[in-house]
């Protein structure tokens, strides 16, 4: 039996009603509205969507319910959803909305007790663990809250694991240095994230081209997440929603199958 292709996934950023992109999670810019790109990405049969609310956690305010209902009912994929999670009956709200997972970044580490509740609730599979990572002034690599605005005391493979421990299903590892910037995952990161645990890794931030996320999952990604590749179009970057054919990623994603 074939196992099934690694997982390719748009991540787009909130901002009120309208969809940003952000470089090393600063400097947003304004790139369209995000019911129009989940058409447009239904019927370039993209496997899963992220959204993520950038401004929710940092401004102390609750999801955008509504809003994300609305998406979330367009959407012929699942939904990921991430941003102003504090609390377990915002999550169950948001799960009621249609969304089928939860990302937690900031309350896994000031909220852990709030992954275990909601993986024993609605299953581990609903439950993202989100690491941004940022290298400190010493060349470390540390696990960030708050939007990359502040420093937790975790390394990213302590936290990963931690994670896991807490019932998250899946571990959505982004490099805040490398996002938005076209050159790459930190392989380095993920090979060293992914073999400290038992569960699927989403690499993200840096993806430029195809082969970068084949490079990933050589890595040892389960999935590969990635904005700017797929709002952007050209060394110009006119926004423009496009994904890769399913025959193009059998192409380069394919060999990664087994019997």
């Amino acid at each position: 039996m074939r196992r099934a292709l690694p997982r390719v996934i748009p991540t787009l950023l909130l901002r009120g009603e309208g969809l940003v992109k952000t470089v090393r999670f600063g400097d947003a810019k304004y790139v369209g509205d995000p019911i129009n790109a989940v058409r447009l990405f239904n019927d370039l049969e993209v496997d899963e969507l992220i959204f993520l609310d950038i401004d929710a956690t940092v401004k102390g305010r609750e999801p955008a319910y509504d809003h994300i209902a609305e998406i979330a009912s367009e959407a012929f994929m699942p939904i990921c959803y991430g941003g102003g999670i504090t609390h377990f009956d915002q999550a169950a709200r948001l799960f009621k909305s249609g969304v089928e997972k939860i990302a937690l970044t900031t309350a896994l580490v000031e909220r852990p007790e709030l992954v275990r509740q909601i993986a024993d609730t609605f299953g581990e599979q609903s439950v993202v663990a989100g690491i941004d990572v940022r290298k400190d002034w010493l060349g470390r690599q540390r696990a960030m809250v708050r939007a990359g605005g502040r420093k937790s005391s975790y390394d990213p493979v302590t936290l990963a694991r931690r994670a896991a421990e807490l019932g998250a299903g899946e571990i959505m590892l982004t490099s805040i240095d490398r996002e938005g910037g076209y050159q790459g995952y930190d392989l380095e990161l993920v090979r060293a994230v992914s073999s400290a645990v038992p569960v699927p890794v989403i690499a993200h931030g840096g993806a430029g081209d195809l082969a970068h996320l084949r490079e990933a999952v050589d890595a040892g990604a389960s999935a590969v997440a990635a904005g700017s590749l797929f709002i952007y179009k050209g060394p110009h970057r006119a926004v423009l929603v496009n994904y890769p054919k399913q025959a193009r990623l059998r192409e380069l994603l394919g060999a990664n199958r087994a019997c």
